[in-house]
């Protein structure tokens, strides 16, 4: 059986910020964002945004429906990295990042896996920002 992993669920407090935030700051596409009309639940929409349009994991940005929903922004990794952007181009994409106002919690650096760099998206959840070297994937 073939299987991937298709979306991830992270919660919001506001779609559009979100939207903005991941579409214009970290140049990922909105694939999706329709309006669900449940009773009880007035603006909810189905919001999906991924880092391109190729096959893979996409985002699907919640925004929270309760007290405990929302006491959970920012704390899903729960003060850990949380997610994971892969790049072909590091300083491209740390640049473009930077000059957009994203968070950078560190300095960029060197591990034996790759380059890297902590970034917090626009709930302060962390993200790593990472360009793997050739031969760690091995």
């Amino acid at each position: 059986m073939a299987s991937h992993l298709g979306a991830l669920t992270l919660l919001v407090a506001d779609y559009d910020a979100a939207i903005a935030f991941f579409t214009q700051s970290l140049g990922f596409t909105l694939l999706e964002d329709t309006l669900l009309d449940e009773p009880g639940k007035p603006g909810k929409r189905w919001v999906m945004v991924a880092p391109s349009t190729q096959p893979g994991c996409a985002l699907l940005l919640a925004r929270a429906a309760n007290a405990e929903q929302a006491s959970h922004i920012g704390k899903q990794g729960g003060g850990r990295v949380f997610l994971f952007l892969e790049t072909q181009d590091f300083w491209g994409d740390y640049e473009r990042m930077r000059a957009a106002g994203v968070h950078f919690c560190e300095q960029p650096r060197q591990e034996s896996y790759g380059t890297v760099v902590v970034f917090e998206d626009i709930s302060g959840n962390r993200w790593d920002l990472l360009a793997r070297h050739a031969d760690s994937r091995d």
